[in-house]
C-alpha cells in the first residue's frame, strides 16, 4: 500500500495513510513523510498503536533524541515523557521547550488513553502568521527579541489532582532555564521566517513591561488566528508528528477528570538565528546551556 499524504486544510496539517511507523521505513518512504512534514508542519496517523520501544526507534530516524530537561521520565527510557492529565495539562499555546537555547525541532506524540469526549489538541502554523503579517508590523516583528523561561505564568487545571500537580510544577521549576530568541526565526531547511512565541515568553527585550504585554498580544493573535490553525480529535494509538520551529500547539482542556495519558519525544534542534543572523542566546543555568541527550541517543550518535 503507497502512501497517501491529504491535506486537512489550506494552511497546516496532513493525514497520512497507507504507512506503518517504524525505526525500519525505507528512505523513500521516510523522505516522503519529512518532505510532508516540512510542506504541512504537522502530520496525522491513524491506528498507529506503537510500543515505547518501536515510538523511541522510530522517533530516531529523525535525529537525536533530547529529553526534557527538567522533568525527568519515568519510564524505562528517558526520551519518552509521559504526559499524564492528572498531573499536568497542556492547556495553553506553546513551542514545545523554547525556554532552551537549541529547543527540539520536530515533537512525535503518540496517545496511549483518550477522554471519551474531548481532549483535542490544535495546532499553528507560525510560519504562515508571519507571512500575512502587514509589512510594518514584519519590519518590527523581524527586529524584536523574547526572553523565554520555564518560570511562565502557569494555569493549574481544575479538574487534576493538587499534590500531582504541586510536585510536577517543582520538578519543572527545580532548575531554571532562560533562553533569548529572536522574534522571527529563519528555519534552516526552508528558509521561511516564523514567529517564536507562547507561553514560555516572558518578556520583549528593551521594551517596558506594558510594552511587551501589548506586542505579546499583537503578534501571539496573528500567530494563533482559525485561518492558521488544525484541530486533531484523537483516538488511541494515534501518532502525530510537527515541525517545532514553525508551530505552537495548545491541548483542550474540555474534559473534566477523564483521564488521558499521551507519550512524547522530541528531536534535537539547531540554535536558531533572527532575519539579522544573530543566534538565539542561552542565559540560565548557564551561557552554554543546551538540550541534554539521553544516554541511548549518546551511544548511537558514538558508534
Amino acid at each position: 500500500m503507497s502512501v497517501v499524504i491529504e491535506p486537512i486544510t489550506g494552511r497546516i496539517g496532513a493525514q497520512v495513510t497507507g504507512v506503518k511507523l517504524s525505526a525500519a521505513l525505507d528512505e523513500a518512504t521516510f523522505a516522503a513523510l519529512y518532505q510532508a512534514l516540512l510542506t504541512h508542519k504537522v502530520l496525522f496517523l491513524r491506528e498507529q498503536h506503537l510500543t515505547d520501544d518501536e515510538h523511541e526507534a522510530f522517533s530516531r530516524r529523525f535525529g537525536a533524541q533530547v529529553p526534557h530537561p527538567t522533568v525527568r521520565s519515568a519510564e524505562r527510557s528517558a526520551a519518552i515523557l509521559n504526559l499524564d492529565s492528572r498531573h499536568s495539562r497542556a492547556n495553553s499555546w506553546h513551542t514545545d521547550v523554547t525556554f532552551v537555547v537549541d529547543y527540539p525541532k520536530i515533537s512525535i506524540l503518540r496517545a496511549v488513553v483518550v477522554p471519551a469526549q474531548g481532549g483535542d489538541t490544535v495546532w499553528a502554523n507560525t510560519a504562515a502568521a508571519y507571512a500575512d503579517l502587514p509589512e510594518p508590523l514584519k519590519a518590527l516583528a523581524d527586529g524584536l527579541r523574547a526572553l523565554h523561561t520555564n518560570l511562565y505564568d502557569y494555569a493549574p487545571p481544575r479538574h487534576a489532582d493538587a499534590n500531582g500537580l504541586r510536585r510536577y510544577r517543582e520538578e519543572f521549576t527545580a532548575e531554571v532555564y532562560e533562553a533569548e530568541h529572536p522574534l522571527v526565526r529563519v528555519h534552516p531547511e526552508t528558509g521561511e521566517r516564523a514567529l517564536v512565541l507562547g507561553h514560555f515568553v516572558k518578556q520583549i527585550q528593551g521594551v517596558s513591561t506594558n510594552d511587551s504585554r501589548q506586542l505579546l498580544r499583537l503578534f501571539q493573535d496573528r500567530a494563533t488566528a482559525l485561518e492558521n490553525t488544525v484541530r486533531w480529535r484523537w483516538q488511541a494509538g494515534d501518532v502525530v508528528l510537527w515541525d517545532n520551529r514553525a508551530t505552537q500547539h495548545i491541548a483542550i482542556d474540555d474534559y473534566g477528570s477523564a483521564e488521558r495519558i499521551m507519550r512524547r519525544t522530541t528531536i534535537a534542534g539547531e540554535v536558531p538565528f533572527g532575519v539579522d543572523g544573530r543566534p538565539s542566546q542561552a542565559i540560565k543555568p548557564t551561557a552554554e546551556a543546551r538540550s541534554p541527550l539521553t544516554e541511548a541517543d549518546k551511544k548511537h550518535l558514538a558508534a
